[in-house]
């Protein structure tokens, strides 16, 4: 039995709600354009010939296919026009084995023999880094010829290493050389010697108690740790380590140097009225402030100068400033190394307790 209320009430459709739009998507829009009729060829045998367009009717072409992203920001190619070349680059030729040009830098060889280095590391004597160290040294020979870094001998060619190489005598010496007026401290110019010259067997101080034995080898490399003009005496160092170049004659250096100056008044300049306190304080050089120095009397004409610097003819444009002309300049200590009993023109090593 159906209620009469139940009757009456009209009929209600629940329609599923509809998913919500990704606001990112764009809006698909109907293609609302007519479509053309398609045109059909006439079936073979058919006497019917082929229907043309209407006027005012155009060709149907199908839809272009969408052009790719970011395709706006490509160059357009131009077509290619009579007299004109086309912008297209026409495509390599295949090559084949046997079109293909011979090099104009055929290989080489394969270097023959082995690195020295290489044949004492092999053969157990050392490292390679102190193979390279006893050659630089000149502690190695091959065929009565001192061997030089990167030569390559027979794999079983004989080797003549000097004992000293085995022992500490071969680390890197430092030779301390009381230089004579009229030698160049570095390389050799106008005709003059490089006092490196002086550092022969012959020249060697009989009281050097260093233990150290001479080799032809330590000349490798020996360079000076610092100037001495032509025109100076005294002691120079020439040495084979880095370190102790840099540090004397690095530009943080703060070893001390001392010199004795000989010093001559100029005309109308009284060596008492020379005021030190300039000399000590207060002068440049080549526009740049010199480092404070100690100057004292040593005598009645000679001074006594502690500088932390070298610079080119440093004392003797000093003295200029001041009305002093040098007569004789000799240095005498660096650091705590000191010249000593050295003769002129005589050298020694520095002994292993010696440090600057």
């Amino acid at each position: 039995m159906v209620q009469s209320g139940m009757a009456d009430r009209p009929k209600i459709s629940i329609k599923p709600e509809a998913p919500a739009r990704d606001p990112r998507r764009r809006p698909v829009r109907a293609n609302t354009a007519p479509r053309p009729p398609v045109q059909r060829a006439p079936a073979p045998g058919s006497d019917t010939p082929e229907r043309p367009p209407a006027a005012d009717q155009p060709r149907y072409s199908p839809p272009r296919a969408a052009p790719p992203r970011y395709a706006k920001h490509a160059p357009a190619l131009r077509p290619a026009t009579p007299g004109r070349p086309s912008e297209h680059r026409p495509a390599a030729p295949q090559r084949t084995p046997e079109a293909r040009p011979a090099s104009a830098f055929p290989a080489q060889p394969a270097p023959e023999g082995v690195r020295i280095s290489k044949l004492i590391t092999e053969r157990g004597l050392a490292s390679r880094r102190e193979a390279d160290e006893w050659i630089e040294a000149g502690w190695v020979k091959v065929d009565g010829r001192a061997a030089v870094l990167g030569q390559r001998v027979a794999a079983d060619a004989p080797l003549d290493i000097h004992p000293l190489a085995h022992t500490s005598q071969a680390r890197r010496v430092t030779v301390l050389i009381n230089k004579p007026v009229g030698l160049v401290s570095g390389q050799a110019e106008d005709g003059y010697q490089p006092a490196v010259a002086l550092f022969t067997p012959a020249n060697r101080w009989q009281g050097d108690n260093s233990g150290i034995e001479y080799h032809p080898g330590q000349q490798r490399g020996l360079a000076p740790a610092g100037r001495l003009d032509i025109d100076s005496t005294g002691l120079l160092v020439l040495t084979q380590d880095g370190r102790v170049a840099k540090q004397l004659i690095g530009d943080e250096t703060r070893t001390e140097k001392e010199y004795l100056v000989r010093v001559a008044a100029a005309v109308g300049v009284n060596l008492a009225d020379v005021d030190l306190r300039r000399l000590q304080h207060g002068l440049e050089l080549d526009g740049q402030l010199l480092r404070p120095a100690r100057v004292s009397w040593a005598n009645e004409d000679q001074l006594r100068f502690v500088l932390r610097e070298g610079r080119k003819r440093q004392i003797r444009r000093m003295c200029e400033q001041v009305g002093l002309q040098v007569v004789g300049l000799k240095r005498v200590r660096i650091g705590s190394v000191v010249l000593g009993p050295l003769p002129v023109g005589q050298w020694r090593y520095l002994g292993e307790n010696e440090r600057f």
